[in-house]
């Protein structure tokens, strides 16, 4: 095995590192403070065609694979943007993937290009607040009446629905209980975000306030028949088909996150100077950086293993969960001793660390939390009962 990048795949994150160099630490400190979504940050990133990385060649896109699209994750990250700059941009880059998979070549044709090139922006609406994992018991109903499918319920943490233009929605066909498993009542869509039928409040949070959460209310969204993707009652397996490219490419991007806070912060130790001598010669600060170099290191490692066995067509889930669940562990540790090496100048701003910090967190826990990588891990790997 080797993740050895070809000279292609080294030109790729070169060029993203060159392209992010034009949007630096603060660039992304001052979308922390006026809380504006990163709108040029993402016209670049598709006017350098990177948003249609991995979506296929035939409809403007680059046609190559998560291996990809993880090392331009983990470049935007680590030029500093962090999990900020990796919310902007990833569902352009892989968020339609049911539509590549599933869709007709006729919804290929019309919905793929405009996400490809951003004249159409998207968002998300899968969780919802009374289930948060548990997705199979989804409670948003969709009815078919003739032509088109009319939609109520509440969807919540969806990203940029401030600024998309479209929602790749699931909700459900058929009620709990007409079905023999709840999965099988649930249907994915990719329509118009009627904003006269869905009411978007913000959720003020943590971090990454510049790529907003909201919760979303539907009441009577219109949807006609030709937006569904695939089959009806269906929905839940397309989504479950994008669930190890996400963790793949969510821990590139921690890892990448965690890379430049523990570069920030050796920079930092090697440069303060206090009791005569530079910190950084105390292996009390030493080794905490030693030790997260070496975690990140591991985690990139089973990242990238994990996007090989994508690529190739192998079972790839129990590298993709091990990886989210090293990356996220590995990325929170950097980000607290960034914090903790630079002392007292960690907590302000302008040293960035504490950005950082707070984005770390995002993603550690979200879209699945470390707990239950582990369940799966518990589970599928190692064979024993299921926990919940």
């Amino acid at each position: 095995m080797s993740i050895d990048f070809t000279p292609e795949q080294l030109q790729i994150r070169d060029a993203v590192e060159r392209l992010c160099a034009g949007f630096g630490d603060e660039y992304w400190l001052a979308r922390d403070r006026d809380k504006q979504f990163p709108e040029d940050f993402c016209q670049a990133i598709a006017d350098a065609g990177f948003m249609g990385i991995a979506m296929p060649e035939e409809y403007g896109g680059s046609g190559l694979g998560i291996t990809e699209a993880a090392i331009l994750m983990q470049e935007i990250s680590r030029s500093g943007a962090g999990n900020g700059g990796v919310s902007s941009v990833s569902l352009g880059i892989f968020g339609l993937n049911p539509v590549v998979r599933y869709g007709t070549a006729e919804q290929k044709a019309r919905m793929l290009p405009p996400i490809i090139n951003r004249q159409h922006r998207a968002c998300f609406g899968v969780t919802e607040p009374n289930t948060g994992l548990d997705t199979t018991r989804l409670r948003t109903k969709a009815v078919r009446q003739g032509d088109r499918y009319v939609v109520h319920g509440q969807k919540t943490w969806t990203t940029t629905a401030q600024v998309a233009e479209k929602i790749l929605l699931i909700a459900r066909t058929k009620d709990l209980g007409e079905t023999e498993r709840p999965m099988d009542g649930l249907t994915l869509f990719y329509t118009d975000l009627d904003r006269s039928k869905c009411e978007i409040r913000r959720i003020p949070k943590m971090g990454r306030e510049h790529v907003d959460s909201n919760q979303v209310f539907i009441d009577g969204l219109e949807i006609p028949v030709e937006d569904r993707i695939g089959e009806e009652g269906k929905g839940f397996r397309y989504l479950l088909h994008g669930i190890n490219p996400e963790r793949i490419l969510i821990a590139a991007g921690l890892v990448g996150l965690g890379r430049v806070a523990l570069q920030k912060a050796t920079d930092y130790a090697r440069e303060r100077n206090v009791f005569g001598r530079p910190i950084g010669q105390n292996q009390g600060i030493q080794h905490p950086l030693a030790v997260s170099w070496t975690e990140l290191e591991a985690a990139n490692l089973m990242a990238f293993r994990a996007a090989q066995l994508y690529d190739r067509g192998d079972d790839a889930g129990h590298m993709a969960n091990a990886a989210k669940y090293l990356a996220g562990e590995a990325a929170f540790k950097a980000c607290t001793t960034a914090v903790t090496t630079h002392g007292g100048m960690g907590y302000a701003k302008e040293y960035h660390v504490e950005r950082y910090f707070r984005e770390c967190l995002i993603h550690r826990i979200a879209p699945v939390t470390p707990h239950l990588a582990l369940c799966y891990i518990a589970e599928r790997v190692l064979g024993l009962p299921k926990s919940y």
